[in-house]
């Protein structure tokens, strides 16, 4: 899952610079959360790719990638423009469940 890292990396750099001066400290905390997620599970994705189970498993993948993107995708959003984008605040905790069913589901 090459594009969720490297959209981790490209929200990381811009959290770190660009915004940086723009948004409230516990904001940036957010967006670096959104980063780190994206990174994590961009990584856990590649790794657990390699395993024989997961090409077989019709659920796990696609709940791990749609839930990040869900998740680090509505947190900038949030950040930058709460008000106009405050439809998205439900989005965030979907995709973070999306991950964690993806994760079990995969284990199990």
């Amino acid at each position: 899952m090459p594009p969720i890292v490297a959209s981790g990396i490209i929200t990381g750099a811009f959290g770190a610079h660009a915004i940086r001066k723009r948004v409230a400290p516990e904001k940036l905390v957010a967006w670096n959360s959104a980063s780190h997620y994206a990174l994590l599970n961009g990584l856990g994705l590649l790794a657990i790719s390699l395993h024989p189970r997961f090409s077989v498993h019709k659920f796990a993948g696609p709940a791990i990638a749609l839930g990040c993107v869900l998740f680090s995708g509505s947190i900038p959003f949030l950040v930058l423009n709460p008000e106009r984008f405050k439809f998205l605040g439900p989005v965030t905790p979907i995709g973070g469940s999306l991950m964690v069913a993806g994760y079990v589901a995969l284990a199990l």
